[in-house]
């Protein structure tokens, strides 16, 4: 109900501007107007002809194909929106269906496809390559196969796909001068009997030139595409991307099944890509060269990335070095990143981030994947809250960061809850049920930055400490005495450790219960995701805690900074995870503002996700 209102106001916009609405339907013609009597067959018709302020509406089908958007919008009132109509279910896939499939022996099929097929673009020649990549002794390709909507996994050799089936059905694609030749195990099935899809296209929507800016992309199913490695020295392509612009919307879609990345907000393309032989130094030059290119506060970033579900992706969710700074990433959920481990790097995540600048990350679902948010160098003015993370390997990476960021009414519920790698970072009222482990130095040279900019006001190496714990929750396998030999002041007071979790010397304030169990566990209901756990409401009365503002956080030692908001705002940390206002006088530790009882059973995930 919530997004048809909004695209009702939308609409009411619209109308009041004066612009067009062009109508895109499988049962269209691309030689025709765009009207409603006569709309376009393809999105690509309609994104040729669209102007700012225009709007492009399509509706129910499957469009295979990929948009590449020649311009985009003047300003955030005058943007050009591509939306699904309200309502419909519209995909835009990169995959084609494939037929004619011959059997082999048992489960095993083949398909020979002519190169023609293809065009100038073959997944299954093209291999997964670039900067912090790891390809575990084998090849990869950015091709794939589905089954009914679910991909099948590539095998390392075709011997593998020839042998018994295992519970993951295989594939191996071969291309020679002429022709491709697929083989793949359909379980128990005539694979022309189903629907099975390959992979054909790079990517899904994505514009061929940078500065393509105000764009909105609303309410698709965009999925299957070969997506090539994202790392932050070269350009970045999900399945949709910003390609090195400002001000998108990319809301209330559902963006599954990319090789690599679901959502890229990230770095152009340029001769230097994947050139940094993996060093430090080497990212220092990739930064160097794209303020050169444009980034600054003007013009790159500004995104919103909302309410979207973001799934089946093996880099990451949701990707961005540089070009994500300035964003904000509110409302989705991202699950099921990096699960099948064929390969390995340092850029999977549910989130992964280089140069964060004041980036809001709010509201999010983010569980079963490899990490769920890593923000990897020049998280500056960054703010991470009111997020649910659960069931990853492990929760939050801060990697060679100087700060200031903060974390605040966070749900840290997975085995690791924080790893922590950086400086200047300020955790206040989450609820770590986690390890918090602490990296006691890291030599690297890495930059700050001048506050709310792109601007490098210098380098630092990366000691430990200058971190703030306050009123938070600690149930029982964190282990805070690691910051007792930390290089840089360290601030903890107000925080509640349960179930034999171990403060710091460093701690002014603590309230420690080594025999409470709360056992926080989460139950899957009708309505939604519910926490369970014991709470004490004594923890509120025992001690006096202070209200966490931007007076109290101080500055972040190294670039010298107050933790504010991106307009420069003072913080306040006077709200809790459900929004509710906390007590000014003696705040209540953890995520949850006098939540009640003893027993707690609190709904803290609608069954629907945009109506968080």
């Amino acid at each position: 109900m919530r997004n048809g209102i909004v695209i009702f106001l939308w609409l009411l916009t619209v109308q009041a501007l004066g612009a067009r609405e062009f109508q895109v339907s499988v049962k269209g013609d691309d030689h025709n107007e765009g009207t409603a009597a006569r709309p376009f067959r393809t999105i690509s018709a309609a994104a040729r002809v669209a102007q700012p302020g225009d709007v492009i509406t399509v509706h129910e089908g499957v469009y295979r194909e990929r948009i590449s958007p020649p311009r985009g919008g003047k300003s955030d009132r005058k943007r050009i929106v591509y939306q699904a109509a309200p309502g419909e279910p519209v995909a835009i896939k990169g995959s084609e269906v494939v037929t004619n499939w011959v059997k082999v022996q048992d489960d095993v099929w083949k398909v020979t496809l002519p190169d023609s097929f293809f065009g100038s673009f073959n997944p299954y020649s093209d291999l997964i390559h670039g900067d912090w990549f790891e390809a575990r002794g084998r090849e990869h390709h950015t091709g794939a196969v589905y089954l009914n909507g679910g991909w099948l996994t590539e095998a390392a050799k075709l011997d593998e796909v020839l042998k018994p089936m295992t519970p993951n059905a295989l594939w191996f694609g071969q291309v020679d001068k002429e022709k491709t030749t697929i083989w793949a195990q359909f379980k128990g099935v005539n694979p022309n009997e189903q629907l099975v899809e390959i992979n054909v296209r790079r990517t899904v929507f994505y514009p061929e030139k940078t500065g393509i800016n105000y764009l909105t992309v609303r309410g698709f199913t965009l999925e299957a595409a070969a997506t090539p490695w994202a790392p932050p020295t070269a350009e970045q392509i999900g399945l949709i991307g910003t390609h090195w612009s400002k001000g998108w919307i990319i809301e209330s879609n559902v963006i599954r099944y990319s090789i690599c990345s679901g959502i890229a907000l990230g770095k152009y393309g340029d001769e230097w890509d994947n050139t940094s032989a993996n060093t430090a130094e080497g990212y220092v030059k990739t930064i160097d060269h794209a303020l050169t290119n444009g980034w600054s506060r003007e013009n790159i970033g500004h995104h919103l990335v909302r309410n979207n579900t973001i799934s089946h992706c093996e880099q990451a969710g949701i990707v961005g070095s540089l070009g994500a700074a300035f964003s904000t990433v509110t409302g989705n959920t991202i699950h099921d990143i990096h699960v099948r481990k064929l390969f390995s790097g340092a850029e999977m995540a549910g989130i992964k981030f280089h140069g964060a600048v004041d980036v809001q990350i709010t509201r999010n679902h983010i569980y079963r994947t490899c990490l769920g948010l890593w923000l990897d160098w020049m998280a500056q003015g960054t703010r991470v809250s009111n997020n649910l993370f659960h069931n990853n390997e492990a929760d939050v990476l801060v990697e060679v960061d100087h700060g200031p960021f903060l974390m605040d009414n966070n749900l840290f519920l997975s085995r690791s809850s924080l790893m922590d790698r950086s400086q200047g970072g300020a955790y206040v009222h989450n609820l770590f049920a986690g390890t918090i482990q602490l990296v006691s130095y890291d030599g690297r040279q890495t930059p700050f930055l001048k506050a709310h900019s792109t601007q490098v006001a210098g380098y630092h190496d990366n000691p430990a400490g200058d971190d703030r714990y306050y009123n938070n929750l600690f149930v029982g396998r964190e282990d805070l005495r690691r910051y007792d030999k930390a290089q840089l002041p360290v601030w903890m007071d107000g925080n509640v450790f349960l179930n034999g979790a171990m403060p710091s010397s460093h701690e002014t304030n603590a309230l420690v219960q080594p025999d409470f169990v709360p056992a926080p566990r989460l139950v899957e209901e009708a309505d939604g995701l519910h926490l369970l756990m014991k709470h004490d409401p004594d923890w509120s009365t025992e001690r006096t805690r202070k209200l966490v503002t931007t007076k109290l956080l101080g500055r972040a030692i190294i670039p010298d900074a107050p933790f504010e908001q991106p307009d420069g705002a003072r913080i306040r940390i006077n709200t809790d995870y459900f929004g509710q206002s906390r007590n000014a006088s003696n705040p209540t530790p953890g995520p949850f503002e006098h939540p009640g009882p003893a027993d707690l059973n609190l709904k803290i995930w609608n069954a629907n996700p945009t109506g968080n």
